[in-house]
């Protein structure tokens, strides 16, 4: 959960009409600085309306740069306007560079240093701009340049007073650098300390601060900037953003979907603010946020990761046949730098999906072969953006499960009004507890299955979900997904145990005894030593465990 790149304030051409046009440019930093990229790129644009100079058009086409996700077609255009006015713009050259340098072309950052070396380095707006024009794209190999430069328009604008947006680019350079030097994240502290005085939103600083001290792995302190700058200003959009990293990071899934939901509430309609919602309720892996977002503004955007995020959501879905055109149609457009192992491993998953219901067999194995090699190469990547093998096991199985499956099965008036309450507010793990017991009342293992599911994704540490998922499995005649849940309970079996009351000891026991017989049942036609490993382990726990006595009884004869 990265916080993305702002766009910078700008420098008053003159006292009277210049403070005004410093007022209005600071309305549209503000606006972008909060993620309201529409309302800004309406400022901008209502600046060139006013006064078509080259300045005007640099400011509207390098908001195309700093959004989401760069539109280099529409900045270029902006950027040439101000070209065709001023040929000499040094502003609008060091646009048209940038956008070279976001497209990957290396040579654009020789081209930025003639053009700061053509301006005799004497505006300081021309320096920052180029600083952040390598800050933006020239990754930590320019970083050392990016501070250099910026530290130049610091001083060349300390007369008048710099500007927060220099301290701002400047921190975020430093932080460019690939480095654990406590002295190099140091420097980014300090300058967006010296941001705090002059900068317009206080909370802006804050959340800055707290996401560095979350790169540094100081959880407490991020967490407390964090919350200042909600304290300060609790429209601030991107503090929930980076809020809901940290409870990402934590595990806390339902509070990552209150600060998500927070986020696009302060947040603005622009569309390419919407995707990025979308993808950021993916990442927490609520789907249906994320659906619902996405739905919304796919035909508005024309970033084509948009077919990706569709492929992995009808993926998740059982469409694989709509998610291999969404991702193919993404792999076929997109860059190739945009194609991750993660693509290729979820075209594997794809195929398999594909090869179960494939009759010809000839197909079939075709399909079979190309699935284990792309998810080969996501594991050789070492890519955790999938559970592959969990992955390829429900698809074994028939499948992933989703609402219309567990509609398909038996339902009671209990079952349809917890439906109610859950759709109502779908972090009620009350409710949601309730919906899986009664789904295992009338036997819908499904409804069971991905109601545990939801459980697990809002309590992580809860470990009985995962104990529930794999008897719900087994019910359902699903042996190998049932022993990945058992295996889930057993290992997060400890941690949850702490978190209990003396007299809830013996009967969690008790379940973990079971947990261990169920899975030494499971392997123990293919993996005899740790069939005989479990079942010791359940009798430890258990003496008195009859089923288990038996087995082991078997298993050692």
């Amino acid at each position: 959960m990265n916080l993305t790149k702002k766009i910078t304030l700008g420098v008053a051409a003159s006292f009277l009409s210049g403070f005004v046009f410093a007022q209005t440019l600071q309305e549209g930093i503000a606006n972008a600085d909060s993620h309201k990229y529409a309302a800004a790129r309406q400022v901008f644009t209502e600046m060139v309306a006013k006064s078509a100079t080259a300045e005007n058009y640099f400011y509207l086409g390098n908001s195309y740069l700093t959004q989401f996700e760069p539109n280099f077609e529409k900045a270029t255009e902006e950027f040439n306007k101000g070209l065709a006015i001023d040929k000499k713009s040094y502003l609008n050259r060091i646009g048209l560079a940038s956008v070279r340098l976001g497209k990957g072309d290396k040579t654009a950052v020789a081209e930025i240093q003639n053009i700061v070396k053509d301006s005799r380095e004497k505006d300081a707006e021309v320096l920052f701009r180029a600083a952040e024009a390598l800050t933006l794209f020239g990754g930590s190999a320019n970083a050392d340049l990016a501070i250099d430069l910026l530290n130049k328009a610091v001083e060349k604008s300390a007369k008048n007073g710099t500007p927060a947006n220099y301290y701002y680019v400047l921190g975020d350079a430093y932080r460019l650098k690939v480095t654990n030097s406590p002295q190099v994240a140091g420097a980014a502290m300090t300058a967006y300390e010296k941001a705090l005085p002059t900068a317009k939103n206080k909370a802006s600083v804050y959340t800055r601060i707290g996401t560095l001290w979350m790169q540094a792995q100081q959880w407490q302190k991020a967490k407390e900037s964090i919350d200042r700058a909600i304290a300060t200003d609790p429209t601030f959009a991107p503090a929930y953003k980076a809020k809901a990293g940290y409870d990402i990071k934590y595990q806390q899934n339902a509070l990552a979907t209150q600060d998500l939901i927070n986020y696009a509430k302060y947040a603005d309609e622009d569309p390419d603010t919407q995707l990025e919602i979308s993808k950021l309720f993916f990442t927490n892996e609520d789907y249906q946020n994320s659906k619902l977002y996405l739905d919304k503004v796919f035909d508005k955007v024309d970033d084509l990761i948009k077919y990706k995020l569709r492929a992995y959501l009808l993926f998740a879905d059982g469409d694989y046949t709509g998610a291999k055109s969404n991702l193919d149609l993404f792999i076929s457009k997109a860059d190739p730098s945009r194609v991750l192992p993660a693509d290729q491993g979820l075209d594997g998953l794809i195929a398999a999906g594909l090869a179960q219901k494939e009759t010809d067999p000839a197909k079939k194995a075709t399909l079979q072969a190309e699935s284990q090699q792309k998810i080969a190469i996501a594991k050789a990547a070492k890519d955790e953006t999938m559970k592959w093998d969990e992955e390829l096991m429900k698809i074994k199985g028939g499948g992933s499960i989703n609402q219309a499956v567990v509609d398909a099965g038996p339902t009671s008036p209990q079952i349809e009004s917890l439906k109610k309450a859950v759709l109502a507010n779908p972090q009620d793990t009350n409710s949601l507890y309730m919906l899986a017991k009664a789904y295992e009342d009338v036997k819908n293992w499904n409804g069971a299955i991905l109601s545990w599911q939801k459980m697990s994704g809002l309590l992580p540490d809860w470990s009985p979900a995962y104990y529930s998922q794999g008897l719900a499995y087994q019910h359902a005649g699903q042996g190998e997904l049932a022993q990945a849940a058992y295996e889930k309970y057993i290992s997060s079996y400890d941690k949850y145990i702490a978190t209990v009351k003396p007299e809830e000891l013996e009967p969690n026991k008790l379940t973990l005894s079971y947990a261990y017989f169920a899975v030494a049942l499971l392997v123990k036609d293919t993996d005899m030593a740790k069939a005989k490993d479990y079942v010791a382990k359940s009798l430890q726990l258990n003496p008195n465990y009859q089923d288990a006595v038996n087995l082991s009884k078997q298993l050692n004869k």
